[in-house]
């Protein structure tokens, strides 16, 4: 499989319907979120530490398997003018790396993700610590929920 922006080949390559698996890739940890078979809503799912790209494949065939998840959509941070940095490169690679599951893989802009849902996190009075265990995963549904959204559409 390849890895993808363009939204129609992303779901050409699905094998049929079936729960997808976003991705938010950081530094330290990777959050996670899984939507419904239908593609409806996105709900944020475990928190990964992150640690050698072998552990980190580990844990997420972990959760591919244990939810029979199709596609993997994986946040892309772009900067603001839409051009790439390091940590754009950086995740790119790891899709790339990603590959070797056999599943579609679609990067997806987050540029204004984990800002709205730590906007969200704050009005809903979510302490700072609570907000610092969530925010990645909370992150990763938004990505996915903005992906779902378009691709129901088209």
């Amino acid at each position: 499989m390849t890895v993808t922006t363009d939204t129609a080949s992303f779901t050409a390559s699905l094998p049929g319907a079936g729960r997808l698996l976003a991705l938010d890739v950081g530094t330290k940890t990777i959050g996670t979120a899984l939507c419904d078979s239908q593609w409806i809503i996105a709900s944020p799912a475990t928190l990964i530490n992150r640690a050698k790209f072998t552990a980190d494949l580990a844990a997420i065939q972990k959760i591919v398997t244990a939810q029979s998840v199709k596609g993997i959509v994986i946040g892309l941070p772009l900067n603001l003018d839409g051009t790439d940095s390091p940590r754009t490169q950086s995740t790119r690679a790891f899709a790339r790396n990603l590959e070797v599951l056999g599943l579609p893989i679609l990067l997806w802009d987050e540029r204004w993700s984990t800002a709205a849902v730590e906007r969200q996190m704050i009005a809903a009075d979510i302490t700072r610590a609570k907000r610092a265990t969530r925010i990645d995963s909370a992150a990763a549904a938004y990505i996915l929920q903005g992906a779902i959204d378009r691709l129901a559409s088209s």
